[in-house]
């Protein structure tokens, strides 16, 4: 079954393999308590800045709090949905579990680098390292999955060598 994987693929499940738990785990510290959650580790930074520089009250900061779980959440969805595509071999082979992961690489980017300049704006050291590596993570891995993509019209590999003697002696 994990033949013909390319690189892309096996790329997006590794970072899937860490977003997912990660950000749930953050995304529901935020679902259960708000305010602290916000205050996690994962998600100081947006929350610190959010009451900081921006003087929301508290129930704006609650609201923002709750959309930054929402967020969350989305991405760790997206990254589902590639692993139960990923998983068919004919999804795999045809690149259609690649559009459900560019697409948590692009939210999750855009909410990762927001909190990267989140924390460098607050000057919270521990939060920036965390926020900057995961917004590396997801840029690397979009990059490896454009790269990566297949041509139009090119087919990926065929699973043996009978099929390809057959195409081959089809098209003769």
């Amino acid at each position: 079954m994990a033949t013909n994987w390319r690189l892309g693929t096996f790329n997006g499940v590794l970072v899937a393999s860490y977003f997912i738990p990660a950000w749930t785990i953050a995304a529901l510290k935020i679902w259960i308590s708000p305010v602290s959650g916000l205050f996690d580790r994962a998600n100081i930074a947006p929350g610190m800045f959010i009451s900081d520089h921006l003087s929301s009250t508290v129930l704006q900061t609650v609201r923002f709090a709750w959309l930054l779980a929402l967020g969350k959440f989305v991405v760790v969805a997206f990254f589902l949905v590639f692993l139960t595509l990923m998983m068919r071999e004919a999804a795999r082979r045809k690149a259609s579990c690649d559009e459900a992961l560019g697409f948590a690489l692009l939210l999750g980017g855009i909410i990762s680098m927001g909190s990267l300049l989140a924390a460098s704006t607050v000057g919270e050291l521990e939060a920036l390292r965390l926020h900057a590596s995961e917004t590396l993570a997801l840029i690397g891995a979009a990059i490896v999955l454009v790269i990566d993509a297949p041509r139009r019209g090119e087919q990926a590999a065929p699973a043996d060598i009978d099929t390809a003697l057959r195409r081959t002696l089809s098209h003769s």
